[in-house]
């Protein structure tokens, strides 16, 4: 497999030198700053990027005040208990997207955040307490758990939030393959990736890095 070393010295190359690239690295917590982090903002960012699955991101971006306005600021508790009759008028308000599916899951995820508080303290706490050497582990947990967290969606809510992850966007996954690791396009299987967290693995421990930045410096080299 290709060293860290000539993946990073690539992205350098194409992105301006070093110190170019280090500025463009994704913020990673602490987990102790991960664990204090509140359910309701978990709760906002899982509908985030839901929200913004398949669909033009600045639309969501523009009307996300909106969104935190209708839902009240999204605490699991209070999303669990809203009636049928409430989520059709929440999926057919104008002031954010119209698609009930996705409102949906707005109440689904309350439920999969509430659960996980119960058994860990908090979803905050749960997800500073799993090892990034298993991090297709808890992809598989929010795709089970969640609603349509799967994919990029739930990996994207764990970066956002700052948990320490990759990402396997399609530049990611043409960087896994040039360095000879065994995916195809769309890499779903339990053991293409497993691959996929091997090799991370690999490059962790040989660069030292977090695994978001070698996700990032990974697609840069592209």
């Amino acid at each position: 497999m290709e060293s860290f070393t000539d993946i990073h010295q690539r992205a350098c190359e194409r992105h301006g030198g070093a110190a170019a690239v280090d500025s463009l690295m994704p913020a990673v917590r602490s987990a102790k700053a991960l664990a204090s982090s509140k359910d309701d903002r978990w709760l906002a960012q899982m509908t985030r990027c839901v929200f913004q699955a398949g669909f033009v991101w600045r639309v969501v971006d523009h009307k996300w005040a909106d969104f935190e306005d209708v839902f009240f600021g999204f605490p699991p508790h209070k999303i669990i208990m809203l009636s049928p009759e409430q989520i059709d008028r929440f999926a057919s308000n104008p002031r954010i997207i119209r698609n009930r599916q996705k409102v949906l899951s707005v109440q689904d995820n309350a439920r999969f955040i509430l659960d996980i508080a119960r058994a860990h303290g908090s979803f905050g706490k749960f997800v500073s307490r799993w090892p990034a050497h298993d991090l297709v582990g808890l992809f598989a947990q929010l795709k089970a758990q969640g609603s349509r967290l799967g994919g990029m969606t739930g990996q994207r809510v764990l970066r956002n939030m700052g948990k320490d992850t990759f990402i396997i966007t399609g530049d990611v996954v043409r960087c896994l393959q040039r360095s000879g690791v065994d995916v195809d396009e769309n890499p779903v299987s339990k053991r293409k990736l497993q691959l996929i967290q091997d090799a991370f693995n690999h490059w962790h421990e040989e660069s030292g890095l977090p695994y978001s930045h070698i996700s990032r410096i990974c697609a840069l080299s592209l």
